[in-house]
Parts: C-alpha cells; sequence; structure tokens
C-alpha cells in the first residue's frame, strides 16, 4: 500500500514537470510568432515609406523589424535597399552580407550578392565587386544583368590596377629621385666642410709660419751686435724720470741765452731813447 502510494507521488511529478515544460515551450512559440508578427508589421510599413522615397524613415522601420526577429531576411535585404538608396553603401552591404546568409534559397542569395556588388561598385571597390558579382552568378548563373555589372567591374578593376602600378612607379620614381637629392646635399655639404676645414687649417698654419717667422726675426735682431748698440743707444738717450739728457740740457741753454740777448737788447732801446741831446743855438 504505502509502495503504491510513493509511486503515484512520482507520477505526478513528472506529469506537474512535463506540463510546465510543455506550457513554457507553447508560450515561447506564441512569443515568437508575436514577435514575427510585429516584424511583419514592420516591414509592411517600412515598404511603404520605400515606396514613398522616405528611406530614412524605412530604414528605421526596417531595423525595427530586425530587432524583433533577427533572422527576417525580408527585413535586412530591404534595409539593405534603403541605406543602399541613403547612400550609405558601406552600412548596406553588411545588410546585405546578413541577408546572403539567411537567405531561404539560392535566388534570393544571389540578389543579395548583386546588389553588395552595387554597393562596392559605388565605393570605387571594384575588385571586391567582382568578387560580388561573381558570387551572385553562381548562385543564379543566367542573371545577364549581374553579367554585364561584372564585365565592367573588371574593366574597372584593371584601370585601377594600373593606375595603382603607376602610382607605385612614380612613387619609387620619386622616393628615388628625392634619396638622390639628399644623396647630393650630403655630399656637398661634406665637401663644404672639408674646404672649411682645409681652409681653416691653411690660415692656421700660415699664421703659425709668420708667428714662427717673427719670433726668428727678433732673435736674430737681438743676436746682431749693431741692433744691440742701437737698442742701447736707444735705452741710454731715453729720459729718465728726474733727469735731463744731454740734448735737452744743450736746448735749454740755448734757450736761456736767446732770451738774455734779447732782454739785453731791448734794454739798449730804452737807453737811447731815455738820453737828452743838447743843440746849439744857430743865433
Amino acid at each position: 500500500m504505502k509502495r503504491r502510494h510513493r509511486h503515484m507521488k512520482k507520477l505526478i511529478h513528472i506529469s506537474f514537470v512535463f506540463v510546465v515544460l510543455f506550457a513554457t515551450k507553447v508560450q515561447a512559440q506564441i512569443d515568437t510568432l508575436s514577435l514575427q508578427r510585429e516584424a511583419r508589421a514592420l516591414l509592411r510599413e517600412g515598404n511603404k515609406l520605400y515606396n514613398k522615397e522616405k528611406f530614412n524613415e524605412a530604414s528605421i522601420a526596417y531595423r525595427k523589424a530586425l530587432g524583433k526577429d533577427s533572422k527576417y531576411d525580408k527585413a535586412s535585404y530591404n534595409y539593405g535597399n534603403a541605406l543602399y538608396q541613403g547612400k550609405k553603401y558601406k552600412e548596406a552591404v553588411s545588410e546585405y552580407e546578413l541577408a546572403t546568409k539567411t537567405a531561404k534559397n539560392k535566388a534570393e542569395k544571389a540578389e543579395a550578392y548583386h546588389n553588395i556588388g552595387n554597393a562596392m561598385m559605388e565605393q570605387k571597390q571594384y575588385q571586391q565587386a567582382v568578387d560580388a558579382y561573381k558570387n551572385a552568378l553562381r548562385n543564379n548563373p543566367n542573371d545577364d544583368e549581374t553579367r554585364y555589372n561584372l564585365a565592367v567591374a573588371q574593366k574597372e578593376a584593371k584601370k585601377q590596377q594600373d593606375q595603382q602600378k603607376k602610382d607605385d612607379k612614380n612613387k619609387d620614381k620619386n622616393k628615388d629621385q628625392k634619396d638622390q637629392k639628399k644623396d647630393q646635399k650630403k655630399d656637398q655639404n661634406k665637401d663644404k666642410n672639408k674646404d672649411q676645414k682645409d681652409k681653416d687649417k691653411k690660415e692656421g698654419d700660415d699664421k703659425d709660419k709668420k708667428d714662427q717667422d717673427k719670433n726668428k726675426d727678433q732673435k736674430d735682431q737681438n743676436k746682431d751686435p749693431k741692433n744691440q748698440k742701437d737698442k742701447k743707444d736707444k735705452q741710454q738717450q731715453k729720459p729718465q724720470p728726474g733727469k735731463m739728457t744731454p740734448e735737452q740740457m744743450k736746448q735749454l741753454l740755448e734757450s736761456l741765452n736767446n732770451e738774455e740777448k734779447k732782454t739785453q737788447k731791448k734794454m739798449n732801446v730804452k737807453k737811447s731813447k731815455g738820453r737828452k741831446i743838447k743843440q746849439e743855438k744857430d743865433w
């Protein structure tokens, strides 16, 4: 009796768990369906705005739809188209790439790749456009429009590559010319510095030679007896402090004699004027 009671309790517990899980799953499905319905409603709203060429408002509606259902491939594709029309090519490519992953068939995937190619062409990324168009043709080989766009993209990619090679060549040429000028300038500065050093060295050598010659001449003069005598005479003639040279004494005596003669002459003149002369009367 007790065992049966325990068995019943176990069955009731299992049944309760099963019911809870089932209810949870059902509720999740209901929630998912609800979100999908909301996403579809937002998609329709976005399509209406897109047809009215209100691309920014359409982008907002598509983005909200993806917020409800992130795997909604139509919302991703249409969102990419709205961004493309708004000239937001880089953002459009991201949405088209998402659409290629969520596409339900090859036709939808080919359309997404085709539009990636168009967005790359607008950005002048021609090689990436070539790759995108090739992927589109792999999924839909009969798409003539994609085939035509591929030919245009290949032509532009080749022109771009040729121009890039030319630019690189010119860049290398300019770099070589710049390096050559730099080396020439470096050599010129080196030669200039060398010439200046040689000039400074020569001037220094000339100065040293002049100093040596001057010292040599001075020594020779000092050794010459005549020069020694002249030097001695000059030293003797040079007046000493408080003393007069014989020449100066002679000049002084002559000056005194001249002064004395002048004074005597003046005195004689005065005496002549003061003397009275007797005259005899003629009567």
